[in-house]
């Protein structure tokens, strides 16, 4: 099961990332933290098995045993006697009489691992081809992008980093990592808070857990993230790290990094609030209250750094200006739960809200009621997404298994095309920020899927005119003149968009009131080439 995912633009990840290599000293520390989380979690649970035996002693000493109870027991003890001489269960443990020969080791013990079959003694042929096309498969290429899926089976959770090349048709697992707890949220972000003069490829996962870790993605063999945001520290731990002590009380089911001030997320809970995070210290710098129920999803604004979009089980979705988010408040109030909030990158002014009983609505930041209403499924829509180019291009994911398109360009939705993915109840869907007709989702089943949409005849002829548009990037004003001078006379362009500004008042004053460090210079953003239209 993909219980979330997201997509990491080309050229952001290493050519040929890292890989750990740990000190015997390092893996018994590791190998000892791991026992004693597994300690607490056994008298975690002895001490609940304690409550429950207690109260039933309670119970049961409070009645009066009866006969029949009496000689019910006695019946029950004689057949587990005639059960036991029957399978001879007695000597159903011994040793003697056992064909074959008894396995010395338990577990693991007795099994040696090799990273490479050069290394092992037992691997006689080598096969010079296999280690090629391993090591061309570990490179990750300028046009790769890479997609990142928290990936559930059974009791068994991973993050799985995907490559994908649109050019080349394919797509692979490149690593993983191991999970503590079952991931609900993913959001990518360039911010390294050890060392914010240089861009970053990190990603930022809630779980069911009340805190939110940090992941180096150019990493490879990782067992731990490089921040954990929430996390209480162990009293019996002396190791140093970066972890605050301060965060939610329940799961973390959605999170947001604002692109206009880095060092800031924002993490959506169970516990009915959301925080907001300075990723330098690393700790919250402050904590909103405004919902009545759990926040599912929220987004910082594409523009403006100020203000954020939150949708929650109260039915009503928010947006705040958090300089004095108290008082600068709006909502708005639907028929069912919201599952997902997204602004409009392309109209600035408007965001869509999808709820669980499968509707669309269109709101305006200026207007109290939905610009338009739209009926897209039968089930909830966990899963909404805009094409990253094409302006209204919308793909909605649904729990009644399939994928419909639509557009929705002046505010006029209409039907394009679905799909039944055969991936059970989809959970999730995100649009690739390069191309601008591929999408990924995660469901119940097969995995992750990616899947371009000009496959589908109606969608090719329906979009195929419409100009692509790349959504406008807010840049300080040395990075604009430095990409000015670069840009010139260079290949042609995709347009812009420029949307009229929401507020008057700086992206630097935006977030003063929360005294965040190192704002607005606390390391420069990626330069990104425009790339000519095809």
């Amino acid at each position: 099961m993909i219980t979330c995912l997201g997509w990491i633009k080309r050229g952001v990840a290493k050519a040929v990332p890292d890989k750990v290599a740990l000190s015997k000293e390092e893996l018994q520390e590791i190998i000892d933290e791991a026992k004693d989380k597994l300690r607490e979690k056994e008298e975690a649970e002895k001490e609940t098995e304690e409550e429950i035996e207690g109260k039933l002693t309670e119970v049961i000493q409070s009645k009066p045993e009866s006969k029949t109870v009496k000689s019910r027991g006695h019946n029950d003890d004689d057949d587990d006697n005639d059960i036991s001489d029957l399978y001879d269960l007695a000597h159903y443990d011994s040793d003697e009489d056992l064909e074959g020969e008894l396995m010395s080791g338990a577990g693991m013990a007795g099994v040696t691992y090799f990273a490479s079959n050069k290394d092992d003694p037992y691997v006689t042929l080598q096969d010079p081809d296999f280690d090629e096309d391993e090591k061309e498969d570990f490179k990750i290429k300028p046009d790769d992008n890479l997609i990142v899926a928290g990936h559930v089976d059974q009791d068994f959770s991973t993050l799985e980093i995907s490559v994908y090349n649109e050019e080349e048709g394919s797509q692979y697992v490149h690593h993983d990592i191991l999970l503590e707890a079952f991931p609900l949220a993913i959001e990518w972000l360039d911010f390294d808070p050890e060392d914010t003069s240089k861009p970053a490829n990190f990603v930022a996962v809630g779980t069911m857990e009340p805190h939110v870790d940090i992941w180096d993605l150019d990493l490879v063999d990782t067992l731990e993230p490089v921040v954990s945001l929430g996390r209480r520290k162990r009293k019996k731990s002396k190791k140093k790290s970066r972890h605050s002590e301060e965060g939610h009380s329940d799961a973390v089911l959605d999170l947001s990094w604002n692109h206009l001030l880095r060092n800031v997320l924002a993490s959506a809970s169970a516990d009915h609030s959301v925080i907001l995070w300075d990723l330098t210290q690393p700790k919250p710098v402050h904590t909103l209250r405004h919902h009545k129920d759990k926040v599912q999803s929220l987004e910082w604004h594409p523009y403006e750094s100020q203000s954020i979009l939150t949708g929650s089980f109260d039915k009503k979705a928010k947006a705040l200006d958090c300089r004095s988010p108290e008082s600068n408040i709006k909502s708005w109030k639907f028929d069912a739960e919201v599952e997902r909030v997204l602004w409009n990158h392309f109209s600035p002014y408007n965001f869509l809200v999808s709820t669980e009983t499968g509707h669309v609505f269109c709101c305006d930041v200026r207007t109290d009621t939905p610009v338009f209403t739209l009926k897209a499924h039968d089930d909830a829509i966990p899963g909404l997404a805009l094409s990253s180019q094409v302006p209204g291009c919308l793909v909605t994911a649904s729990a009644d298994e399939t994928v419909k398109v639509w557009d929705i360009q002046d505010n006029k939705p209409s039907f394009v095309a679905s799909r039944n993915l055969e991936m059970g109840k989809i959970l999730n869907s995100c649009c690739c920020p390069d191309a601008p007709f591929v999408f990924c989702f995660g469901g119940e089943k097969q995995g992750l899927r990616v899947l371009d949409l000009t496959e589908s005849n109606p969608v090719r002829r329906h979009f195929e005119a419409r100009q692509r548009l790349m959504p406008a990037i807010v840049k300080t004003e040395k990075e604009t003149v430095e990409e000015e001078q670069e840009v010139a006379d260079t290949l042609e362009p995709l347009k812009e968009v420029n949307p009229e500004p929401m507020e008057e008042e700086s992206a630097a004053d935006a977030m003063a009131a929360l005294s965040l460090s190192g704002a607005m210079n606390s390391g420069h953003s990626k330069k990104k080439k425009k790339k000519k239209r095809k």
